[in-house]
């Protein structure tokens, strides 16, 4: 049996004037959970990211996420196994009351130059439902199997 599709979320996109032209974020295939962002360079302008090097990339958009909801900006794994670029500050979080332009922090971890042009696919934006913690004060937490076994403590595999 298929599993029932998502939910859709509405999202107000406002297009800056670098971004029009560019396709809207949308899902590639039925399955999946991110949406590409492109850099919105203008026409024929290129980036540079040496090796080592990290920029801001602009996206050309912002956007109204609805209250309960928040977006992550994920690399994409396609240009991290190729060039070695990533978002550095992975995943980038967006929060529901931002209201400015989504831009992606890449950073070069590969051997060589990578040049970004516009339109380019740089990073994948995850939107998801968030929950709102309310921490309370106790004398004690309740016990576990595991207790206060951190890193490593469940084998090394």
């Amino acid at each position: 049996m298929d599993p029932a599709p998502p939910q859709a979320v509405r999202i107000a996109l406002q297009w800056l004037a670098h971004g029009e032209g560019l396709p809207l974020p949308g899902l590639q295939t039925a399955g999946a959970a991110g949406m590409d962002l492109q850099a919105a360079l203008a026409p024929g302008e290129t980036l540079s990211l040496l090796p080592g090097e990290r920029k801001l990339v602009p996206c050309g958009f912002a956007m109204a996420l609805p209250a309960g909801f928040e977006a992550q900006v994920r690399p994409r794994s396609g240009l991290a196994l190729r060039h070695g670029v990533t978002v550095l500050n992975a995943p980038g979080t967006v929060d529901a009351d931002y209201r400015g332009e989504i831009c992606v922090l890449l950073v070069n971890l590969g051997a060589e130059p990578f040049v970004i042009r516009r339109g380019e696919r740089i990073a994948q934006l995850v939107v998801a439902p968030v929950c709102a913690p309310r921490f309370v004060l106790v004398e004690e937490l309740d016990a576990t199997e595991r207790g206060s076994k951190g890193f490593g403590s469940t084998g090394l595999a």
